[in-house]
């Protein structure tokens, strides 16, 4: 409490000081020293000793310090020229903005040019700066994101008087890459929970304290808690998740039953407050069942729902194995034991170890000598582990001329084989699409890997028919895949709802080569189909082992 109360001290002295200035009409830090050597006689002296140390070091230094220390979005607001430091302090402080939310809540609301000091010119100049100011914020891939959200998540949920946690925006929705981390924790009493977060080791600096909000600069990406009450949480949720389209959406239809959705709740025409203390709460008021917030995206979801037509998305309690990852035969930082233990708990029933075929780029291949030699590990794992089915696979590259990296003789005796095209070779995309129906024809090959290739925020994806990847799938019978690795996120979700439209089978895999980050790469993968309006009922492994089989044998068949 005494670091808050020193802020307000602050920020008062830094507010007298100001006034002085204008008072006296003075434009730059190179007009103090008149002011400082001719004092007025009524004048504060704190506030002179404040001006005097502004002189001294550089108004413009100070300036660029504290600008350093606000929330991102205040930050760029104000470099963006919309605003003067002056009426960012007031935007900040009467309203409480520390992001691009609370801002377009504001305009949207008419609120700016209401605040004394303000008017509607700064309302409208605010109003077109919203636009273009995440452009200019770089963008977090969502497995760095996670990867920094998650630790902070389980230490909120361990802290006494909070109720429950929750990720935020593009993070929740799991958009490939996200602006900024912003996290929810339900807190009775935030004041310990705030104080822990500001104790972190990897906090460099805070850049926003309140009763119920910090923001912290971490690892150079900016993380930012709200603590609302448990009774305002579900409301806080909905309106910070997103997307813009689909609040917007459910403001309409708000609108239409007489009702008014605000970022603090949905009121009757009365003015009273209805129950939010989940998001559930909201959508039933409105007469639609809860929409996963990652189909949030204003396009289809609110008619489907209406409609009663929502998918029933593929969850993690779905996922009764992993076909795809790899080991210290090849770039795998773990052995094949380890990532049998590790996917026996997690409550898998079946694995493919998957190791990558002798012309990759990775650090390491399967030879046909180790090819064997991990056969016969496999078969001793199979002994030790017997709740568990260990396929032997392999990740085969696809060649340049279209060829598979082993012959059929050593493919045959797989249990399951996945085909990857990690080269583009300088391909047109016709020769691309070429190389990867004459795969999927093969009668071995089961799986392809990550279609598109992408590398996740550096490349796009191959430039393919994807029409005809698809339809060539469904006629082949080869399973394609949606892969957690956080570099690929392939098949986005786009692709993915296109390809069950055709028809296609998926399947969803970690493509993971450390034990601890198989949990976490299944969730990448999950949350991506989830994005592409994916259910159980279109994912190989989300059946029985035996149906998985019977997969492998359809295609050999063929």
């Amino acid at each position: 409490m005494a670091g808050i109360r020193a802020d307000a001290e602050e920020q008062a002295l830094f507010t007298r000081a100001a006034a002085l200035v204008r008072a006296h009409g003075i434009d730059s830090d190179t007009d103090l020293e008149p002011l400082l050597e001719h004092s007025p006689s009524d004048a504060d002296p704190d506030v002179l000793r404040r001006l005097r140390h502004m002189s001294d070091a550089g108004a413009w230094v100070l300036m660029e310090s504290a600008i350093a220390d606000l929330p991102a979005d205040l930050r760029w607001l104000y470099e963006s020229g919309a605003v003067s430091i002056e009426q960012l302090a007031i935007l900040h402080h009467q309203l409480g903005a520390t992001s691009a939310a609370d801002l377009l809540t504001a305009v949207q609301r008419r609120a700016i040019g209401a605040i004394p000091g303000l008017d509607e010119t700064v309302e409208r100049a605010v109003a077109d700066a919203l636009p273009g100011l995440r452009a200019r914020i770089p963008r977090i891939p969502l497995g760095r994101a996670t990867a920094m959200a998650d630790p902070i998540l389980a230490q909120l949920a361990a802290t006494p008087g909070i109720a429950w946690t929750s990720a935020l925006g593009s993070l929740r929705r799991g958009q490939d890459t996200v602006g900024d981390i912003e996290l929810l924790a339900a807190a009775t009493d935030p004041a310990q929970a705030i104080q822990d977060l500001t104790q972190l080791p990897a906090v460099v600096r805070t850049l926003h304290r309140g009763a119920r909000r910090v923001y912290l600069l971490m690892d150079r990406v900016q993380v930012g808690v709200r603590l609302p009450d448990p009774s305002e949480a579900g409301a806080a949720q909905l309106h910070l998740t997103g997307s813009i389209s689909h609040l917007a959406a459910l403001r309409s239809l708000a609108d239409r039953s007489g009702n008014r959705l605000e970022p603090n709740g949905l009121f009757a025409a009365d003015g009273t407050r209805r129950a939010a203390a989940q998001e559930a709460d909201i959508y039933a008021a409105l007469g639609l069942p809860f929409i996963p917030p990652e189909i949030r995206e204003g396009d289809e979801e609110i008619e489907a729902a209406s409609r009663g037509q929502l998918p029933a998305l593929i969850a993690r309690s779905d996922i009764r194995g992993d076909l795809h990852m790899h080991s210290t035969w090849s770039d795998g930082r773990d052995t094949i034991e380890a990532m049998v233990e590790a996917c026996r708990t997690l409550g898998y029933e079946y694995i493919a170890i998957t190791d990558h075929s002798p012309s990759s780029a990775a650090s390491r291949n399967l030879s046909l000598d180790g090819l064997k030699r991990q056969a016969e590990e496999i078969a001793g794992l199979r002994e030790r582990f017997p709740d568990i089915v260990i396929l032997h696979g392999c990740e085969v590259d696809i060649l340049p001329d279209g060829r598979l990296d082993f012959p059929d003789r050593v493919l045959e005796r797989l249990d399951i084989v996945l085909a990857s095209l990690h080269d583009d070779a300088g391909h047109s995309r016709e020769r691309l699409m070429q190389r990867y129906v004459q795969a999927m024809r093969h009668p071995l090959v089961t799986l392809i890997t990550h279609p598109a290739n992408r590398l996740v925020p550096h490349r796009a994806g191959y430039d393919l028919d994807y029409d005809q990847l698809f339809d060539t799938a469904v006629s082949t019978g080869t399973i394609l895949e949606i892969d957690g690795a956080p570099s690929h996120l392939d098949l986005d979700g786009a692709l993915a709802r296109r390809a069950i439209a055709a028809g296609v089978t998926l399947a969803i895999d970690s493509d993971c080569h450390r034990a601890e980050l198989l949990e976490r790469q299944m969730r990448l993968g999950l949350v991506t189909a989830r994005r592409g309006w994916i259910e159980p009922r279109h994912v190989l492994n989300a059946r029985p082992i035996d149906a998985v089989r019977a997969a492998v044998v359809r295609k050999r068949a063929s």
